[in-house]
């Protein structure tokens, strides 16, 4: 058994009340969807997680707080051929999620919802083709910047999970939050690869991205090699 950590949590778990459908939607989708072996009472030992079994072998893609699950669907029906699995603490924005994928159809997803930590502890090594990290909380304080996801704690973790090679996408409204990524992430083992404006061509926007453009924040877009 592997003395399990000690990890402060600092987001949000619960929000407004859920309506009686998305209530449904946990209730009966998220237990298919779940992946097992994630949850420290379930995998004490953290056996890495067999992907081959999850997704029939395709290529894996990990999406880092997926917060309302745009970005996850519209990835999934537009790359069938991937698997996707997510994670996301906030249960209002997983509930979102299991709405959009029931809508979509989609199936080659896996939902993790928790601290994306727990799920980079049983992810095999060199097993993520893909990472995506999309409008992740600022944190603007600057005392509270060692809670934001680029930081050692964090960064360690996915590097080791990415596959050499792997493509790393992070888009964020926030300068100082594009100043500690290209800080942080290649000091984990990450090269930069293009920063600025433009988004990448198969970029769907998410809420998060119009609230951004509506209050007059800058979407900032960039891509890093493992």
């Amino acid at each position: 058994m592997t003395a399990r950590p000690h990890r402060n949590f600092y987001g949000r778990r619960h929000g407004k009340t859920l309506r009686p459908s998305q209530k449904g939607y946990l209730a009966e989708d998220l237990g298919e969807l779940r992946p097992r072996g994630v949850s420290w009472e379930e995998n004490p030992e953290r056996r890495p997680l067999d992907l081959a079994a999850m997704f029939g072998g395709r290529p894996v893609w990990l999406e880092i707080g997926f917060g309302g699950g745009e970005h996850m669907v519209a990835m999934a029906a537009r790359y069938p051929d991937v698997g996707i699995i997510g994670a996301e603490p906030f249960i209002n924005g997983v509930a979102m999620l299991l709405g959009k994928i029931r809508a979509a159809g989609v199936s080659n997803l896996a939902v993790h919802p928790g601290d994306a930590r727990d799920l980079m502890d049983v992810l095999p090594d060199a097993s993520v083709a893909r990472g995506f990290l999309n409008y992740p909380d600022p944190w603007p304080k600057a005392r509270h910047h060692r809670r934001r996801f680029v930081t050692r704690e964090h960064l360690g973790p996915l590097a080791r999970v990415m596959a050499p090679g792997a493509e790393f996408r992070v888009a964020t409204d926030i300068p100082d939050y594009v100043r500690q990524a290209l800080e942080e992430v290649p000091a984990a083992g990450f090269t930069l690869v293009s920063e600025g404006a433009e988004p990448w061509a198969d970029w769907p926007s998410t809420r998060y991205e119009q609230k951004a453009l509506r209050e007059g924040r800058a979407p900032h877009y960039l891509t890093f090699r493992r």
